[in-house]
């Protein structure tokens, strides 16, 4: 076996020491998380609020729900444009222009007096979001330059993002033990801060080389088509079938199918189609957006039916839910080493069979009685969550190159964002149809049937259970859905797929694939 000589050592060394991520590298880490904790968690920390946004602000039940829904459509539609634009003009630029409004907004829904300003704050905050998310992990791209470490570090992220999903709620609700509602956004502006202060200081600009300009029009059609779609769905699941938001909502899917096909003809896409060919990362997007969906809408109803059926006080609701986000947030951070031995086609095989176990282990709930269930339900179906989460954000990163890695990583996060979004909208409405459906007709939501006066006792008693039905069967559909993904991955994916970062550990790749 030949021995390397002193010089060819010292290159070793070298090399070693120029890709070895230094202080800088995890300090500058740990300040990118704060604003992608924020994100996520502000997705997710309205879950238990709503009671007391309701108390004080008396929205409508559509209005309620574009108050959850609004902000998660906003980061989802704009994502790809954003991360197309930071590519072009500047990812750290845009991440401290992102920060600064998406302070400003936090603060805007915390003194809001109305549904309406509500809404406008929280669809800020959602377009803030949506400059923060790719700029971000391409900047980390730049951060950390040896592949091994850069996996790492993208792990990390993703739990992160995972853990400010999962913990949204619980720390909505030890914020309302002791302040109004409007503390759950206050809670933004330290972490804003402190970005805005070290950022400069840690971080460098990245951009990428690849010319061309974002399409104005694709962005407008995006953000319209799925807006529009949803507003017809939800105001039919809550109103009942009528003319105007039956064409409403079939004037958003003419927009869609405009804007897929327009993509197609562009000559820089804000969605690269072809990366849907690969069938690991087709079925690992759709990966990112159904579990979001059923996460969100059984946290969403969960909430209120841990308070409102249960009449469970919101601090103790909130730490229900902690088992099954300690679990997510584990699950999320030990999948890329558990991936790299048992390839992508099991990891996913396994995160939608575990959801499924878990959304059913809702259907046993009652009005009387369910409380072990539900946290049985986070814990089992957390392992799934866990795993979509890093398994989406490795695949994103790892398919495209470095100068597509906000435009690509926007694309991964777009489906949690949208599926996140439509898990409320989607099943959240699907819900309230059978509330409307089999409750006692005398308000749409069940917290506006119970604050009724004069409500008699076997009333009351109706709205819950025809709550508690509209619950089982979203988490039923919800189940249906992970069960047949979980067969696709089974029957569709090869035998043995590997990470694009463990094939890079493997062959030896120590390049830098962030262009600054």
């Amino acid at each position: 076996m030949p021995i390397p000589s002193c010089r060819t050592v010292d290159t070793m060394s070298r090399q070693h020491a120029h890709n070895s991520p230094g202080l800088r590298a995890w300090l500058g880490l740990l300040v990118i998380l704060g604003p992608v904790l924020l994100v996520s968690m502000d997705g997710s920390i309205l879950f238990l609020a709503m009671s007391r946004v309701s108390q004080a602000l008396t929205p409508t039940a559509d209005q309620a729900l574009w108050i959850l829904d609004i902000y998660g459509f906003a980061v989802g539609s704009l994502l790809i444009a954003f991360g197309n634009i930071g590519d072009r003009y500047g990812r750290l630029k845009l991440l401290m222009i992102g920060t600064a409004a998406f302070g400003i907004g936090s603060a805007g829904a915390a003194f809001a007096p109305t549904p309406e300003l509500l809404i406008v704050a929280r669809a800020l905050m959602g377009v803030a979001g949506a400059t923060l998310l790719p700029s971000a992990l391409a900047v980390l791209s730049e951060l950390f330059t040896d592949p091994r470490r850069r996996a790492q570090a993208i792990g990390i992220f993703a739990a992160a993002f995972a853990a400010g999903f999962a913990i949204g709620p619980v720390a909505g609700g030890i914020l309302l033990e002791r302040f109004w509602w409007g503390s759950v956004f206050l809670v933004n502006l330290p972490v804003i801060a402190l970005f805005l202060f070290f950022a400069p200081v840690l971080l460098r600009e990245v951009r990428a080389t690849r010319p061309g300009h974002v399409d104005a029009l694709s962005v407008v059609t995006s953000a319209a088509g799925l807006l529009l779609t949803i507003y017809g769905l939800k105001h039919s699941a809550a109103e009942g079938l009528s003319t105007v938001p039956v064409l409403v909502g079939i004037a958003g899917l003419v927009l869609l199918a405009w804007f897929v096909r327009r993509q197609r003809s562009l000559r820089h896409p804000l969605i690269e189609f072809s990366l849907f060919r690969d069938r690991v990362f087709t079925v690992a997007i759709i990966t990112g957006l159904l579990p979001l969906a059923a996460w969100s809408a059984a946290a969403y109803l969960a909430g209120i039916y841990l308070q409102s059926v249960l009449d469970l006080p919101v601090l103790r609701a909130a730490l229900l839910a902690l088992p099954g986000a300690v679990v997510l947030t584990i699950t999320c951070v030990v999948t890329p080493f558990v991936v790299d031995r048992i390839g992508k086609r099991t990891a996913l095989v396994i995160c939608h069979f575990s959801i499924a176990a878990g959304l059913l282990l809702l259907l046993p709930t009652t009005i009387t009685g369910g409380i072990g269930w539900y946290v049985a339900s986070t814990i089992i179906a957390g392992v799934g969550y866990g795993i979509c989460f890093s398994v989406v954000a490795d695949t994103a990163v790892g398919a495209v190159p470095a100068e597509r890695a906000g435009s690509a990583g926007a694309i991964a996060e777009t489906g949690n964002e949208i599926g996140n979004a439509l898990g409320i909208a989607l099943l959240g409405s699907l819900a309230a149809l059978v509330f409307r459906l089999q409750g006692p007709d005398l308000a749409p939501t069940l917290d506006e049937t119970l604050q009724l006066p004069d409500l008699a006792p076997a009333v009351a008693a109706e709205a819950r259970t025809a709550f508690v039905t509209g619950l089982h069967v979203a988490a039923a559909v919800a189940a249906v859905l992970h069960t047949a993904l979980g067969v696709l991955a089974l029957r569709w994916l090869p035998g043995s797929v590997t990470t694009q970062a463990g094939s890079d550990i493997r062959s030896g790749d120590t390049t830098d694939r962030a262009e600054v």
